[in-house]
């Protein structure tokens, strides 16, 4: 019973890692907008970037979320 719970609490600590990479990809594509509006021309770099650090937010996101669903659903013994 106290493995379960303990499970449950640690599932739920690993899922507020997920919060982290949201707000990394809002940061990032407010920035992206800011350096957009400044210089026009620079729009295609400033996109490939952030979409890059998009990419690299929303793994560690996926990270944190399959460590949440093993430890809800392996059970260890």
């Amino acid at each position: 019973m106290e493995l379960n719970g303990m499970l449950a609490i640690g599932a739920g600590l690993a899922a507020i890692g997920v919060i982290g990479g949201g707000i990394g990809i809002g940061q990032i594509g407010g920035k992206a907008v800011e350096a957009i509006a400044r210089q026009p021309e620079a729009k295609s770099d400033i996109m490939s970037t952030m979409i890059l650090g998009i990419a690299f937010a929303e793994v560690t996101s996926l990270y944190a979320l399959i460590v949440s669903i093993l430890l809800i659903f392996v059970k260890w013994q």
